[in-house]
């Protein structure tokens, strides 16, 4: 303890004076534990000293067995030494013996050997000399087991000479056998009964013999059997392309009646098999030839016959021998793949049902030499460079049935047909299938591409043949987007007939699209990115175009005489405000009786278009038609602003009246007939202000407004020409910054382009021409391309879009101002 903790301590123990007397008791205590201490460190000290020694005698003994353990190792490895010389004497003489023995037993199993050796190969001799070919056959493999036991001994003279007799001895049975079998076919086996039986014995010595005697023997047998049918069929009568049949028949006979003799060979050689494709690849060399030495092109139906029974005789061997790539019959599931909708997962059923037929023929693929041989095409593909006189016919063929088709065709539009498109349209197809179907069972490279341009080229006929049907005549927007003139009136019956045209073009892209994805699962894979209907499809949206713009002409005409009848109305000795007037219940007249017709037949899109191409239309027409009129009073003009409400309800009611209700659009187009239709009430709300403040309502209202416009205006509040222009020029001096742009007659027409059909300028009318800005122009163009989903409708865009990168024209003066 520090000095510090000992005061501490003492002081603590004995606080007071009379705690003194207790420091004996306390020292007595301490000097007893100290006592304590020291005899357990006695005790700790004696056992430590007692322990040291105890160790030093473990130490000493331990060391003591070490050496003695050490001492008896030595000795054993001393013994184990003398033992293992022992051994070595005892067995020496043993050893030699054992080495003597044992190239004794290997020497006297050589001689054994070469003894069985000699013998057979003389046997072998005697055996081949008689042509006792069983035997012989037998006696070969093994004499072949008893020559591989002396490879390692082939520089000795005795093994040499053996081995080149056994050659010779080969050398000579295959000479026989080749002997004997150039007597096959010759008549001898059926004057021989036991001809064949001999045969089929001199089969096993060539299996015996080296795999290349077979193979010239088959090859050797081959070729003497094709020698007739080379010299039959390379002769004038029969080289020719209508005898194609009578080649097939000629080798199926073949096969046919000489069963007992594909008999003698074993089955593991394939004869028949080898035999037909030296068959296909001769037949194939012949009739190119016949192709070459042809001066004209041959008879379309000698042409399909032989190629017709050509694919039928390559399905037949593809099936007796199980070859192939699993490509028959696939023209039978063409049924298949237009059945449904879903067409895909019935192209994957079909594939894996001919996987599945593959794979029960894999095992006999394997067993057969050259597997890998596909009969399919082997003969049948030289036919493809001539089939171009094929494709030439399917194509007369079905443009005189597309001739009659238009020809038959009623163009009737009666409420029987619950399809809404023309008939003629189905049958186009269905004769495009048919020939489709025709041509996938010869062929489905080349030849079934240039039958799809065909395709190609009767359905752009055929588009051609709708659009022919549309009624002729145009103007405005119209004549701009069609390139037609005139006037075009039709009737009820007209405008369903333009309804039918649209639904038949539209079936027509649709379905073609379907035939090119037919097609491209058909043909060849290497073929697949040719195969493309998008332009054909193209031309079917030209024709859906011209169509709808055409139909949405032949309503707007319908308005004339109603626009006329407004402009005839003494709206400025009108003395009360009536009902709406009577050109507006002709308006609504017109369309109530059209619109529902029209909304049961198109399409919710197409009909869509319509509604919004006319309303571009009405709309400035009706703004500009006010423009017309001579005097308005402020009741003609109340009159006239009811007119106009009632005019915009009958525009907004056009979704409904087509029963389209839900029609995608309908929120847009509403906000577009609300914007056109203002634009008249703006202009009604001037002409009612009062004299003095004419000029600031006009600003506010229409601020695109031009001058020569205003003065027209002021004309229809009936003010003379000394009155307007006193207005006219405090009009001026007010600096509204409204004026007259010039604008030539190129920019007017590109705006009736751009934005809706306008009559043409009349005098009365010359001065009230508006002229709209750039933003305008784009905001109406993309109104009229609403609903513009398909390839068609982009083209009304692409007017006023592809304008921005011309460098001149009238469309390009727009977007410069």
């Amino acid at each position: 303890m520090e000095k510090a903790s000992t005061m501490d301590y003492i002081n603590k123990m004995f606080p007071t004076e009379a705690s003194l007397s207790g420091v004996e008791p306390l020292m007595q205590k301490i000097h007893s534990e100290i006592r304590v201490v020291d005899a357990e460190i006695l005790a700790a000290v004696r056992q430590q000293s007692n322990s040291g020694t105890k160790a030093k005698e473990d130490l000493a003994a331990a060391t003591c067995a070490v050496e003695e353990l050490m001492y008896k190792v030595k000795e054993i490895k001393t013994k184990s030494e003398q033992s293992e010389t022992m051994v070595q004497e005892i067995c020496r003489d043993i050893k030699k013996l054992d080495c003597a023995k044992k190239h004794i037993t290997t020497t006297i199993t050589a001689l054994h050997r070469l003894t069985m050796l000699v013998s057979a190969i003389n046997q072998l001799q005697v055996l081949a000399s008689k042509r006792k070919y069983k035997e012989a056959a037998t006696q070969v493999e093994a004499v072949n087991q008893l020559c591989s036991h002396f490879d390692a001994y082939r520089d000795i003279p005795k093994i040499s000479e053996l081995r080149d007799k056994f050659k010779n001895i080969k050398q000579i049975l295959k000479s026989h056998v080749f002997s004997d079998f150039s007597s096959l076919g010759t008549g001898k086996e059926s004057e021989e009964s036991n001809l064949l039986q001999h045969l089929s014995d001199a089969c096993l010595v060539v299996d015996a013999l080296e795999p290349s005697v077979r193979e010239e023997l088959v090859k050797n047998f081959c070729n003497r059997e094709l020698i007739s049918y080379r010299q039959i069929f390379e002769g004038a009568e029969l080289a020719k392309l209508d005898k194609t049949e009578r080649r097939y028949a000629w080798v199926k006979r073949r096969l046919r009646t000489n069963v007992e003799i594909w008999k003698i060979f074993p089955p593991s050689w394939h004869v028949d098999y080898l035999m037909c494709i030296q068959f296909c690849k001769l037949t194939r060399t012949q009739l190119m030839e016949i192709f070459d030495g042809l001066k004209e092109k041959p008879d379309v139906g000698t042409l399909l016959l032989a190629l017709q029974r050509t694919i039928e005789f390559e399905e037949e061997l593809a099936e007796k021998f199980g070859s192939g790539n699993g490509s028959k019959n696939i023209t039978s599931d063409i049924d298949e793949v237009y059945k449904g909708e879903d067409s895909n997962q019935i192209v994957i059923d079909i594939r894996k049902k001919y996987e599945k037929k593959l794979a029960a023929h894999a095992n006999d693929d394997k067993a057969v030499p050259g597997a890998g041989f596909n009969f399919r095409g082997i003969i049948s593909s030289c036919f493809e460079p001539r089939l171009i006189v094929y494709v030439e016919l399917e194509e007369r063929t079905l443009m005189e049935h597309l001739e009659k088709l238009v020809q038959d065709e009623t163009w009737d539009t009666d409420d029987g047909n619950h399809t809404n498109i023309l008939s003629s349209s189905m049958q186009v197809f269905l004769i495009i299938r048919r020939s489709l179907k025709r041509c996938c069972a010869l062929t489905n490279n080349q030849t079934l591409l240039n039958l799809f341009k065909v395709f190609q080229r009767v359905l752009r006929a055929y588009a051609t043949k709708l659009l022919m049907k549309l009624p002729k005549g145009g103007m405005g927007i119209v004549a701009a987007a069609t390139g037609l003139d005139g006037h075009i009136k039709t009737s009820d019956k007209d405008e369903r007939l333009i309804c039918y045209i649209v639904n038949t073009a539209e079936y027509c892209h649709k379905t073609a699209g379907e035939l090119a994805e037919n097609v491209s699962k058909i043909i060849d894979s290497q073929l697949t990115e040719a195969v493309d209907m998008s332009e054909v499809q193209d031309e079917f949206s030209a024709v859906i175009t011209k169509a709808l713009v055409t139909l949405v002409h032949s309503i707007e005409n319908k308005f004339d005489a109603e626009m006329a009848a407004m402009t005839r109305v003494p709206w400025g000795t009108l003395e009360s405000v009536g009902d709406q007037s009577e050109y507006v219940n002709s308006i609504n007249m017109i369309l109530s009786s059209s619109v529902p017709i029209l909304g049961n037949l198109l399409s919710p899109i197409y009909f869509q278009f319509f509604f919004d191409k006319l309303a571009s239309s009405l709309g400035p027409r009706f703004y500009l038609n006010v423009f017309k009129c001579r005097h308005i009073s402020e009741t003609g003009a109340q009159q006239m602003l009811l007119d106009t409400q009632a005019v915009k309800t009958i525009l907004l009611d056009i979704p409904s009246l087509g029963r389209q209700v839900k029609t995608s659009g309908a929120n847009g187009y509403a906000k577009f007939v609300s914007r056109e239709m203002s634009k008249a009430e703006a202009l009604l709300k001037v002409i009612l202000s009062p004299i003095d403040s004419v000029a600031d309502t006009y600003g506010a209202l229409i601020p695109e407004g031009t001058l020569s416009e205003f003065q027209r205006i002021l004309e229809l509040k009936g003010l003379k020409k000394a009155d307007q222009q006193t207005i006219l020029d405090d009009f001026n001096k007010r600096g509204s910054g409204i004026l007259e742009s010039p604008v030539t007659a190129q920019a007017m027409q590109a705006l009736e382009v751009a934005i809706a059909p306008v009559p043409p300028p009349t005098a009365t009318s010359s001065s009230a021409a508006v002229i709209a800005s750039r933003v305008d122009v784009l905001t109406r163009a993309a109104a009229l391309g609403r609903g513009a989903a398909t390839t068609g409708f982009k083209r009304f865009l692409a007017l006023t879009e592809a304008a921005k990168d011309r460098k001149d024209g009238p469309f390009r003066k727009l977007f410069n101002a």
